[in-house]
């Protein structure tokens, strides 16, 4: 039989595949359990597992969908992966550690179409998207690099791409983290976030309970235009609609990135219109200090610039918090990732 790449498949549909090859569904939550709960290397290591089944596995599937080709360690404890896909191609997904918790910044596809100007992924095109064993299997390998003593605590849909982008590998990949039997993740823990793809953001709020981040960037037209090329198909009155819409429980906002750019998107008129923007939607606000980078034709505004456009914010009484830069020195902040080392 063909090998298939094992870490593609939530429960149910596991469950059918493991029936397919003739065993009782009953190995698919077996499967399960060793791939997200112990972390396998080899399906040698399932013991509960005929000697005979475990062959089949062996040349079945493909166990692991990428290799970490290298890792990177910021002074801040900030540990940047790259990853290698069966095909060569590379993506970056980063473990940010902020006692207790320890969040994984997960890739969704291999550069981005969207072209934000602040993004460096974005200068690579899209060259494809990740498949659910691709998107699941940067958190098997982050968590088996840290070890059993630490665990991973939060998700971040933050990487490279656009995850709305890639919605049926993302939700997918959503069902396996949330499945009990697999990792288990509580849906408070995992945050998707998106530039503002309205029709795919519907079909999340429908279909899957996490948290969603809009990265927003400017509160006028005009501006976000310049910014993010998607405001002109999803203007900003289309996707306010969809956030006020958005399905959430009344403890759940939305989360707002706006990434603050000096003399483009960080005077207090920009705050005031943002203020604005807000008032009628349940949400709040991380603002986001430019982390500078040579191929980026922006700078990052003064630290009193920053706080005076959080102090606007406050006085209206919206929750605004400011992102402290993380990895910086290992290009793995927020709009810095780009694999562009080498393939061999």
């Amino acid at each position: 039989m063909d090998r298939v790449f094992i870490k593609d498949f939530p429960l149910d549909a596991l469950e059918t595949w493991v029936q397919g090859i003739g065993e009782r569904p009953f190995r698919a939550r077996q499967i399960f359990r060793h791939l997200y709960n112990r972390l396998i290397r080899s399906w040698d290591e399932c013991s509960d597992l005929s000697k005979a089944f475990r062959t089949q596995l062996e040349y079945g599937t493909r166990l692991d969908a990428v290799e970490t080709a290298a890792t990177e360690d910021a002074t801040d404890g900030t540990r940047k992966f790259v990853f290698r896909l069966h095909d060569g191609k590379l993506i970056e997904s980063v473990l940010i550690p902020d006692p207790p918790r320890l969040t994984a910044c997960v890739s969704s596809q291999v550069g981005c179409a969207l072209g934000c100007r602040f993004c460096l992924t974005g200068t690579m095109g899209l060259q494809r998207n990740l498949s659910t064993a691709e998107i699941v299997d940067q958190l098997v390998h982050m968590q088996q690099a840290v070890g059993a003593e630490r665990r991973i605590t939060n998700i971040v849909f933050m990487g490279m791409g656009e995850p709305l982008a890639n919605e049926e590998a993302l939700l997918r990949a959503l069902r396996i983290l949330l499945d009990p039997t697999g990792f288990g993740f509580s849906h408070r823990r995992i945050t998707v976030s998106t530039v503002g793809l309205v029709p795919q953001m519907v079909r999340l709020g429908r279909e899957s309970p996490v948290n969603l981040a809009v990265s927003l960037h400017a509160a006028d037209d005009e501006t976000r235009n310049r910014l993010m090329p998607i405001n002109r198909k999803y203007p900003l009155a289309t996707l306010m609609d969809a956030c006020r819409a958005y399905p959430m429980p009344s403890r759940k906002r939305i989360t707002f990135e706006y990434i603050l750019l000096k003399d483009v998107n960080d005077r207090p008129e920009d705050a005031r219109r943002l203020v604005r923007l807000l008032s009628s939607v349940r949400s709040k606000v991380n603002l986001i200090p430019f982390n500078p980078h040579p191929d980026l034709p922006f700078e990052r505004p003064s630290e009193e610039r920053v706080l005076a456009f959080q102090d606007i914010l406050h006085q209206a009484h919206l929750t605004a918090t400011i992102r402290q830069s993380r990895g910086a020195d290992i290009r793995a902040a927020c709009g810095q990732l780009a694999a562009r080392m080498v393939s061999s």
